[in-house]
């Protein structure tokens, strides 16, 4: 067995097992009641995932078991009588003999035999249900994609019947039970979802305590501040020392719990989660076996397989991706005569797309086949009389595609193989409901239908490219991150309007993050800056970021609702030492190139200089209001950097900010030429005279209070001093 797919057979035979219970109550009740209902379509069921799971791993034999147990059950759907006693015991050996052939598969030990097995079916199988029919090259052409069946991989002949020999578990005999949740095996233990859950969120109260004691920490530093302001004093030096020694030890603390943090997010991480990759890349061997049975040619082309989710989830997962991608190969696509008589390539394309957008995930199983057939639907649906002939002809498009999720739907007259037993589709839609998600079809005719499968993703992570951006750190799902360069001016067309570059002998648009997002004007990358290439939607970009941090494993929430319909952010996580980092939707990024000129048309643009992240929103807020473009800044450093690429016509600028502080600031914009005659309002804290005087003295157009900020006099200021300045000009 090749590696990868030994490495999931584990995880098959807890599901296996699972299975195996619920068939089991199934046909003990079927015994009672008549072959119809709940009971016989959760049999049904289970048997169709048993053999299409063990195809998909390459257990033919196993895979062609569970078939034959198929053509001994489906022959009696619909019955007003029960199942015969003979039928279900002999189903219920049958069980016992796969379950244990499984475990000394995983276990590499001695295998049971499965010849009388086989011989005991053939004993009780209906009469006229014989073999299905395989589908050769030359069959139908797969002209519309509805039947929803999972298809066996190519099998075999049916093994002939070994010479008697000691079977490792005899038929009769029950599969062994399997283990107690927590009960330890070997040197692993067994844990529940929920105390997983539990550990995660005590990770989220420790990451909380030690932004905690980090804010401790900086009170610490105001106090010794406020100490050094009274000078070096015999009665407070003894108190210093003591408070520096207090920050250095909480530092280091913070610093620890930071680290402790990051380690147990990322072991538990590691447990509960796996890259959606365990599960796809099997798939690929199945669209090959099936391809070769049928005589068509497919690619299966995967997006977004670093995607981690929850292993339950993962689990539960597999069979409905199985059911999608097979029923796309063999429903789906057309012959490759066919496809090249109607202009497209002999060979089909297969794609997934796996998303995480905040805590939800999307998984879309696309091809370009045929599309679904809305009249072989009608058809199928009145030959198996799922609904009535009025309420048929009264259907829409939509309402027809969602008869292929009915129970029983097939639009095949024939059973094969593949397809035509009525157990699919309806399959894929229970399991996910079961995940609390839906699934949603979408089809074009003749060229090709999408399955998406929408579901929340509690436990999931997606990797995530960090940059910074100013003073901003944002997020770029790796997912649309093409490749990543230097800026070089000889690569780079500057016009009036646009940037382009010359990327592998193409020209694509540069746009520059921060004012993709609104935090500054647009910037032509300068030489060595960090340029991003992003694909989504079909489209190519170059984004400029200021600086690449790099990328982070991100568990991705979703906003609060009253901000959740902006349409840059797909949601927002946290970092280990608890900075919060919005995640940026890729196909707003590569659509930002038309709306860059309507932020260039704006006359009104307005820098906020604070060093409180509060104090800054209050005020962008407020000169939003009034239709200003708001950039920020969070210090005297950044406004400067900002005033060198970009032209305000007002700056509203703090006065108590650290490093450089508002008069500073003021007095630096007044000395260049190109800022010396733009509007400054400062603010501050303080209601002080001489605070007004210093300020007019270095260049300030006006003076406010936070408290009269909060008024409401921002505005009408803003504009009195704007009117000044011009007025003096």
């Amino acid at each position: 067995m090749d590696p990868l797919l030994e490495q999931l057979l584990a995880g098959f035979v807890d599901e296996s097992q699972e299975i195996y219970e619920r068939v089991t109550r199934s046909l003990m009740e079927l015994e009672k009641s008549p072959a119809q209902g709940p009971s016989f379509d959760e049999l049904a069921r289970g048997l169709h995932t048993l053999k299409g799971s063990a195809a998909t791993l390459g257990l033919e034999e196993l895979a062609d078991f569970a078939h034959r147990m198929e053509d001994v059950i489906l022959p009696l759907r619909g019955s007003a009588k029960p199942l015969p006693a003979t039928v279900a015991d002999a189903v219920l050996k049958s069980l016992d003999v796969w379950m244990a052939r499984l475990r000394a598969i995983a276990a590499k030990g001695e295998l049971p035999e499965l010849g009388p097995s086989f011989v005991l079916l053939e004993k009780v199988k209906p009469a006229g249900a014989g073999t299905p029919k395989k589908k050769n090259g030359a069959g139908k052409n797969g002209k519309g994609r509805t039947a929803p069946e999972t298809p066996a991989a190519s099998v075999p002949p049916p093994p002939e019947v070994a010479p008697a020999q000691a079977p490792a578990t005899s038929p009769a005999e029950p599969a062994p039970a399997p283990a107690a949740p927590d009960e330890a095996q070997g040197d692993s233990w067994r844990v529940t979802t929920r105390q997983v859950i539990a550990l995660l969120h005590e990770v989220e109260r420790l990451r909380e305590v030690r932004l905690r004691v980090e804010e401790r920490r900086r009170e610490l530093e105001k106090a010794i501040l406020q100490l050094d302001r009274l000078g070096i004093q015999a009665e407070t030096a003894e108190a210093r020392a003591l408070l520096l020694g207090v920050r250095r030890s909480l530092g280091a603390d913070g610093e620890e719990a930071a680290d402790i943090v990051a380690s147990m997010e990322e072991g538990l991480k590691a447990i509960s989660t796996v890259p959606v990759r365990t599960v796809l890349d099997p798939l690929r061997r199945a669209v090959r076996d099936l391809c070769k049975a049928t005589g068509k040619q497919a690619r299966l082309a995967v997006v977004g397989a670093e995607v981690s989710l929850d292993r339950r989830v993962i689990e539960q997962l597999r069979g409905p991706l199985i059911h999608l991608v097979r029923n796309a190969v063999d429903h789906g696509l057309e012959m490759p005569d066919v496809r090249e008589a109607r202009g497209k390539h002999p060979e089909g394309a297969l794609t997934i797309r796996v998303e995480q957008q905040g805590n939800m995930l999307f998984i879309e199983v696309g091809d370009d086949g045929a599309g679904l057939d809305l009249e072989q639907i009608r058809e199928a649906a009145l030959r198996r009389a799922l609904v009535a002939p009025e309420e048929l002809a009264n259907m829409s498009i939509q309402q027809l595609h969602q008869l292929i999720f009915r129970p029983g739907f097939s639009t095949r007259t024939e059973a094969t193989e593949f397809s035509g037993r009525g157990v699919g589709l309806d399959v894929v839609r229970n399991q996910i409901q079961a995940l609390q998600g839906h699934v949603e079809v979408q089809s074009v005719a003749g060229q090709g239908a999408r399955f998406v499968l929408t579901l929340p993703a509690d436990l999931g992570s997606s990797p995530v490219l960090v940059v910074r951006c100013g003073e901003h750190q944002l997020g770029v799902p790796m997912a649309a991150v093409e490749s990543s360069r230097a800026a070089r001016s000889k690569d780079l067309r500057v016009g009036r309007s646009r940037v382009q570059l010359d990327h592998r002998e193409q020209l694509i648009p540069v746009q520059d993050l921060g004012a993709v997002v609104g935090l500054r004007q647009p910037e032509v990358p300068a030489d060595g800056q960090p340029l991003l290439i992003l694909q989504a939607q079909g489209r190519r970009l170059a984004l400029s970021v200021d600086e690449v941090l790099g990328d982070r494993e991100l568990v991705i929430r979703p906003l609060p609702a009253d901000v959740r319909e902006l349409p840059a952010y797909q949601g927002a996580a946290t970092l280990a030492r608890g900075e919060l980092v919005l995640i940026l939707r890729p196909d707003f990024l590569v659509s930002s190139e038309r709306r860059a000129e309507s932020g260039l048309a704006s006359t009104r643009r307005a820098l906020v200089v604070d060093d409180s992240l509060t104090a800054r929103a209050l005020h962008r807020t407020a000169l939003e209001t009034g239709g200003y473009l708001v950039h920020t800044a969070s210090n005297g450093r950044q406004a400067l950097e900002q005033l060198r690429h970009s032209a305000y016509d007002v700056m509203v600028c703090d006065i108590g900010m650290d490093e450089m502080d508002g008069y500073e600031l003021t007095a630096a914009v007044r000395q260049r030429a190109e800022t010396d005659s733009m509007p400054i309002l400062l603010v501050s804290a303080r209601d002080s005279d001489s605070d007004r005087q210093r300020g007019m003295a270095v260049g300030a157009d006006g003076f406010l209070t936070k408290k009269e900020c909060v008024s409401g006099r921002l505005l009408s200021e803003v504009s009195t001093v704007i009117a000044r300045r011009k007025g003096a000009a």
